[in-house]
């Protein structure tokens, strides 16, 4: 091994060359786990902004996620892609109320390897419809051609509420096919001119249907 007074310039100049090497690689690797993070954060604070929205682009009320500017001109970005991904098309909130809602009022997540009860009241006021579709936004193919209800087409009990059942098997009274889809969206539509839904809080309560999972398979 060579002693420091044995070292030439030229072994100096690579040993200084490799250190700075080794500085550089360091903080090369720190700024690439810094981007990565960055990018990590964006992209799936994009993805949350998209699929589930907040406070400034939705309202909530249980299950149900109605987004503010659907179908508006001035929509933001974000409820415009929300829309694009789901692939439907939506009436604006000027003179229509739209809801999603991808789990049951306990928080499941929707599965057509589950049957439901969607239970509500029918206010006689407002017009509206409810519909079940897969997680790509795509009517469940079936033999009944059933795909919703609507307040003129439900079956109401004597007490002015209703119920609709959703399961792969038919079901007495109203009753939507699920079929094999996976997962399910169920889509409530009404028309409510006279109450936009923007200025909406919480202070509001409004009445939606209550979405009860009864067994799965």
């Amino acid at each position: 091994m060579l002693s420091h007074s044995a070292l030439t310039p030229v072994h100096v100049g690579l040993h200084r060359l490799q250190k700075r090497l080794s500085i550089l690689i360091g903080i090369l690797g720190d700024w690439a786990a810094f981007i990565g993070a960055v990018l990590i954060l964006g992209l799936g604070t994009s993805w949350y902004m998209i699929d589930v929205g907040t406070r400034l682009t939705t309202e909530k009320h249980g299950p149900w996620v109605g987004w503010t500017s659907s179908g508006r001109p001035d929509a933001d970005p974000y409820t415009r892609a929300h829309f694009a991904r789901l692939g439907t098309l939506q009436l604006t909130t000027e003179i229509a109320l739209t809801y999603l809602a991808y789990t049951d009022s306990d928080g499941n997540r929707l599965h057509s390897s589950c049957d439901y009860l969607v239970e509500g009241r029918d206010t006689g006021n407002n017009w509206w419809s409810l519909t079940v579709f897969n997680d790509r936004g795509d009517l469940i193919a079936n033999a009944a051609q059933r795909y919703a209800y609507t307040s003129q087409s439900i079956a109401l009990r004597p007490d002015g509420s209703f119920g609709v059942a959703l399961g792969r098997e038919a079901s007495p009274g109203n009753w939507l096919p699920t079929g094999g889809a996976g997962r399910l969206a169920l889509m409530y539509t009404t028309f409510d001119a006279g109450t936009p839904m923007l200025g909406k809080t919480e202070a509001e309560p409004k009445a939606m249907p209550v979405i009860r999972r009864v067994q799965c398979r």
